[in-house]
């Protein structure tokens, strides 16, 4: 009778043998494998094309508000009035937040305002600009930094931008001052301080107000300074996407004593409540209804705890992601000197796709494909280039000021080469402090990996 050994043709020392021996191979690198074993992964090799994704983390939860809002907006309910003028001393949270404000930005006046849009117009009109006057400032910009300046009935004047700060050109400002020129509106786009120190010197040569379009840029610093202190005027947004917000709102501050007195009376309708015995037959000024409720004063008071811990943050990861994309020939970061604190309240960095054999598409394309959240550009054109300012069609389709001969301008032949090459060419990035360094880190590998691929 055949005995178990001879019914198996595999011993049980050759059971053992082989078995950790499969078990070796599968701890093994693939290239350390037989011939047969599968070809192995290209870690440099793109996602889209089956290769690893280089953003493999995930930012945390971001959570913008919480029991400190809460406690802070109950507080203003528990008011006699939700009103932002103190009265008799009832209204409490206009002035929380107007002292919490000063901690950042340290101007003397400070007026809370219905949102960054009204800040810019309150600004505009406190330093006179009038009819036929003349406003320089940036193509690339919400269209609340121009908005104030039309209906001031002045022209704005649009100046071309640095190629990696996206910010105005000092010189490109100088050569479009005319004697018209009344002020220049400096937009610190994205949280990159502009170069404040060059535009405050064109300014007070040329006797000009220099107003700052902080919007972009909370807790953002020139040479050390806050952003909004170097100008005659700061116009800060609290729309809800900002760092920090109200849902909406704004406020605009000033220490210039020409322009800070009348900050007021140009937010709330004439109104000069500051000074005692004012009565409603003595406005001077027609001025419209641009105040901020208690509510909303309440909600950004708390918020401003916060500012400063966020600003910090932002500026420590767009520090990162700038080293990690720095030194790729087809890449160009964003320009921010070491004694500058950029806020980033998005990441914006350029093609050089000359140097690319895709188009910014098909990059942005495969740059999502390794898991970053990436967009093309920022807005489609310059504002010049936006279908009301080439139909001149500000007021019921007319502008009447050019009608009446006080001015020649024609937004339909303005051309800013850089800026339009800024919009062309960049690639956006969220950035938000429910990221950490390492998935920072993580987005630059994808840039990394993404232009080395379609370099030339």
């Amino acid at each position: 009778m055949p005995t178990p050994a001879t019914r198996n043709p595999i011993s049980r020392r050759r059971l053992v043998a082989t078995s950790a021996a499969a078990w070796l191979a599968a701890q093994l690198p693939n290239r350390l494998r037989g011939a047969d074993a599968k070809a192995p992964v290209n870690a440099g090799q793109l996602a889209k094309l089956g290769g690893p994704r280089a953003v493999r983390s995930r930012p945390g939860a971001w959570l913008r508000w919480d029991v400190r809002e809460q406690k802070q907006v109950a507080e203003a309910i528990a008011q006699a009035s939700l009103f932002y003028w103190l009265g008799k001393g009832v209204n409490k949270q206009t002035a929380l937040f107007i002292e919490r404000f000063r901690v950042h930005c340290p101007r003397e006046h400070v007026m809370t305002c219905s949102s960054g849009t009204a800040a810019v117009h309150i600004a505009v009109a406190a330093a006179g600009v009038g009819p036929g006057d003349e406003v320089i400032t940036s193509p690339v910009t919400d269209f609340g930094t121009v908005t104030g300046i039309l209906f001031q009935q002045a022209i704005p004047v649009f100046a071309d931008l640095g190629a990696a700060t996206y910010n105005l050109d000092p010189a490109a400002v100088e050569r479009a001052i005319t004697p018209r020129t009344k002020a220049i509106i400096a937009v610190h786009l994205a949280g990159t301080p502009c170069d404040l120190d060059a535009l405050r010197a064109i300014a007070d040569k040329h006797r000009l107000f220099l107003i700052e379009d902080c919007a972009q840029a909370w807790g953002a610093r020139h040479r050390g300074r806050p952003v909004g202190t170097v100008g005659h005027a700061a116009c800060f947004s609290l729309m809800n996407s900002k760092h920090i917000g109200t849902g909406d709102g704004g406020v605009v501050a000033s220490s210039d004593a020409r322009l800070g007195p009348a900050l007021q009376k140009f937010a709330d309708k004439g109104f000069d409540r500051g000074t005692g015995g004012f009565t409603w037959d003595q406005t001077g000024v027609l001025a419209t209804n641009y105040r901020m409720s208690e509510l909303q004063a309440a909600f950004g008071a708390a918020q401003l705890d916060r500012l400063e811990a966020i600003a910090a943050k932002r500026a420590v990861l767009g520090r990162a992601l700038i080293e990690e994309i720095s030194g790729l020939p087809s890449v160009q970061p964003p320009a921010l000197p070491a004694e500058d604190r950029g806020t980033f309240w998005f990441f914006y960095f350029r093609l050089r796709l000359e140097r690319l054999k895709c188009s910014r598409a098909e990059f942005v394309e495969a740059l999502r494909a390794e898991g970053a959240t990436a967009s093309a550009g920022y807005i489609p054109v310059p504002v010049y280039g936006t279908k009301v300012f080439r139909e001149h069609a500000f007021f019921a389709g007319r502008w009447p000021i050019k009608e009446a001969g006080l001015t020649a301008m024609d937004y339909s032949r303005v051309r800013c080469p850089e800026a339009e090459a800024i919009l062309a060419t960049g690639v956006q990035c969220p950035l938000n402090e429910s990221m950490d360094e390492a998935h920072v880190r993580e987005i630059g590998a994808a840039v990394r990996k993404v232009a080395k691929h379609f370099s030339t």
